[in-house]
This record gives structure tokens, sequence and C-alpha cells, in this order.
């Protein structure tokens, strides 16, 4: 056993902060493989303490700073 975790699914609208009900942009998977869920403001204050204690996080949420590709200008 590696010790590696399983490849996880991004993160959809679905998915809703455990602290405040928005969107989830942050998974951490604690070391005894339950999941919790942040909005990126939460993400921030809670991630490097989560991190120290061995949890595995997913970031994504430098999706809220890209602009959609069908938000571009039309280029005709």
């Amino acid at each position: 056993m590696t010790g590696a975790l399983a490849p996880t699914k991004p993160l959809t609208a679905l998915d809703r902060c455990d602290r405040c009900g928005a969107q989830a942009y942050i998974r951490a998977t604690l070391p005894v493989g339950a999941e919790l869920l942040f909005c990126a403001h939460h993400g921030r204050q809670h991630v490097a303490a989560l991190r120290d204690k061995g949890a595995e996080i997913q970031d994504e949420s430098a999706r809220l700073s890209t602009t959609p590709a069908s938000a571009a200008p039309d280029e005709r």
C-alpha cells in the first residue's frame, strides 16, 4: 500500500460549503477518510490547519478568477 489517495472527482455546483452553504471550491480529505467541503473564503481560513493535521487538500478556487470560454468575445 502506497498511502496515496484515490483521485477525487471535480467539485460541482451541487457541492456546498460545510460552514455556510455557499458553493464549495475546496475539499479537505482527512486522514481517517472523512471529507470537509469549503467555499474559498472558509477554505482560506481552515486549509493551513487541516494540512498540518494531515488532510489532503483539493483546491479548485482558481476557477473563481477564470473567464468561461462562452463569455469570450466573438472573433469573427
